[in-house]
C-alpha cells in the first residue's frame, strides 16, 4: 500500500485530446495520488479538459518549455509537502499501470526512471532517435560511472531530496539527460525500472530530424560544461 503523499506532474501543451485519458489512467492505478497539469501556454482546451477530468491545473502565461513546466510542478510539490513527485507525459505514451512499481522502487532510491531498455519491450523508435538514445546513454554512463539505458525517458519518480534539488536547479531545454548528471553529482541514488511505452494517442511529436541534431549538439555541450561545474563545486 502506498502511504506517502504523491503528486503526479503532467506538463502539457495542446493535449486536449489525450489529457483526460492520461488523468483517468493515473486515478485508476494510483487513486491516492494528486494530479497537477502544468498547462504550458496551450492554445486549445487542455486546461478546461484537465479540470473536468479531476486534476489541479497551473496555467503558465506563455509557453516556457518542458524544463520550466517541470520546475513549476516541483515547486508546487515542495510547497505543498509531497513525499514523491512523478513526471509523466501528457500524450499517453507512458502507461500508468507501471506507476505502482516505480513508486515502490522510489522507497529505496532518490530518483527512479522508467526505462524502455532495461528489458526487451514492444517499444520501437526511429533510427535517429535510437542513435541519440545510445549516444546519450554512453555519455552519461561515462560521466556518472553508472550504467543508464534510457536517459531521455520522461517517466520518473522523485523523492523529497530530488524535489528540493530540482526546485533550486532544473535544466530548461531538453532537460531529462542533464537532470540525471546533476543528481549524480549531488550524491543521489538513481535506479531504472523497466516500463512499456506506447505510441502517441493524438498529434505529432515536436522533435523532427533537424531538432534531433540540434538537441544532440546542445545537450552534449551542456553535459560536459555542467559536469565540469558540478565537479568543481564538490571540491
Amino acid at each position: 500500500m502506498i502511504k506517502n503523499r504523491t503528486l503526479v506532474i503532467i506538463p502539457a501543451y495542446n493535449e486536449e485530446k489525450s489529457i483526460a485519458h492520461v488523468i483517468g489512467e493515473i486515478q485508476h492505478y494510483v487513486p491516492t495520488a494528486d494530479v497537477v497539469v502544468v498547462n504550458d501556454g496551450s492554445k486549445d482546451r487542455t486546461a478546461e479538459v484537465a479540470k473536468w477530468a479531476g486534476a489541479k491545473v497551473i496555467t503558465m502565461p506563455f509557453n516556457v518549455g518542458i524544463g520550466g513546466g517541470m520546475q513549476t510542478g516541483y515547486l508546487y510539490a515542495q510547497r505543498n509537502g509531497y513525499d514523491y513527485a512523478v513526471q509523466i507525459d501528457a500524450d499517453g505514451q507512458h502507461n500508468a499501470a507501471d506507476l505502482p512499481k516505480l513508486l515502490k522502487a522510489a522507497e529505496n532510491n532518490d530518483l527512479v526512471i522508467g526505462s524502455r531498455y532495461v528489458t526487451k519491450t514492444a517499444y520501437s523508435s526511429t533510427l535517429m532517435r535510437r542513435i541519440g538514445m545510445i549516444f546519450f546513454s554512453n555519455v552519461v554512463t561515462m560521466l556518472t560511472h553508472q550504467k543508464f539505458t534510457d536517459t531521455t525517458s520522461g517517466y520518473r519518480v522523485a523523492n523529497k531530496k530530488v524535489i528540493d534539488l530540482y526546485c533550486n536547479y532544473y535544466p530548461m531545454d531538453y532537460p531529462e539527460v542533464e537532470a540525471i548528471v546533476y543528481l549524480k553529482y549531488k550524491g543521489c541514488t538513481l535506479h531504472e525500472v523497466s516500463t512499456e511505452m506506447r505510441n502517441r494517442m493524438e498529434g505529432e511529436s515536436s522533435i523532427n530530424a533537424f531538432k534531433s541534431v540540434y538537441y544532440m549538439f546542445k545537450v552534449t555541450l551542456s553535459l560536459f560544461m555542467n559536469a565540469l561545474r558540478f565537479s568543481k563545486a564538490r571540491v
